[in-house]
């Protein structure tokens, strides 16, 4: 130990004993609550959650609003004039994209939601690439799950089957052969935005295909954009919307209900 050591410490205990200096140490007593000892203490009982039949109204779970159960279009909308939705309801309960007569929505607009769609590509389109059954599921009109049919039919893997359009290729490619019905279950929380329009909160999204995760609570860094990077613009609910891409496409979908989250 050095001179200077020696000297510290002196100076140290000299200003100690003349009442100056900092005060002693001492343990700060602990504000955590002393850990239960008996099971009932950490117990919850309320509130209770509600009671949902899982197999309700045409299969939806019972809290679920129908969107389509292949009786009517009532609750769709074209979404390019707000008109009545004129695509094609067929025998099978399913509805079928009518070329060229434009996208459809929602007459409600939604938030967070669990959202199930079953959706079909058809087996008499023969083209490739990106004109094979080639459809999506928006959310809030802005966040686009791609429909297509990949059998045999590579394409950019950011706007393949499953994908979040231009934003995120699917974790794995779960699709049924061409004609069968496929599912998609979709988890979305909508995103959250300050007072001056900055998103502050992404929106995140989670899909199912057929019951295999294929997108995990992805944050989407704004709208899924054809062209160009994705654009951040401060929004409410809105609807959810079905695409025509206007290229006879022959997609169908049936057995469509939603869940809002609150």
């Amino acid at each position: 130990m050095t001179k200077l050591n020696f000297a510290i410490i002196g100076l140290v205990a000299l200003a100690t004993a003349c009442g100056e200096g900092p005060e002693p140490q001492t343990i700060p007593e602990t504000t955590q609550d002393q850990e239960p000892t008996d099971p009932v203490e950490t117990e919850v009982w309320t509130p209770v959650p509600d009671k949902v039949d899982p197999f309700g109204q045409n299969g939806a779970p019972s809290d679920a609003i129908v969107l389509f159960d292949g009786s009517n279009l009532d609750q769709w909308i074209s979404a390019t004039d707000s008109t009545a939705a004129k695509w094609i309801i067929n025998p099978d309960s399913s509805m079928t994209v009518a070329n060229g007569t434009g996208d459809i929505q929602t007459k409600d607009n939604f938030g967070s939601v669990q959202l199930h769609v079953e959706w079909r590509s058809s087996p008499e389109n023969i083209a490739s690439g990106q004109a094979k059954s080639n459809s999506g599921v928006y959310l809030q009109n802005r966040y686009e799950v791609q429909v297509l049919d990949n059998n045999d039919n590579p394409t950019y893997v950011n706007g393949m089957v499953g994908s979040l359009y231009k934003q995120s290729p699917p974790l794995v490619m779960a699709s049924v052969p061409t004609g069968s019905w496929n599912t998609y279950d979709i988890i979305y929380h909508a995103p959250e935005f300050d007072a001056e329009g900055a998103m502050v909160i992404a929106p995140k999204i989670t899909v199912l295909h057929n019951g295999i995760l294929i997108q995990d609570n992805f944050s989407l860094q704004g709208t899924t954009e054809y062209i160009g990077w994705p654009k951040v613009n401060a929004h409410g609910p809105g609807p959810i919307k079905l695409q025509d891409h206007n290229d006879h496409s022959g997609v169908s979908y049936r057995n469509i209900w939603v869940r809002p989250l609150n």
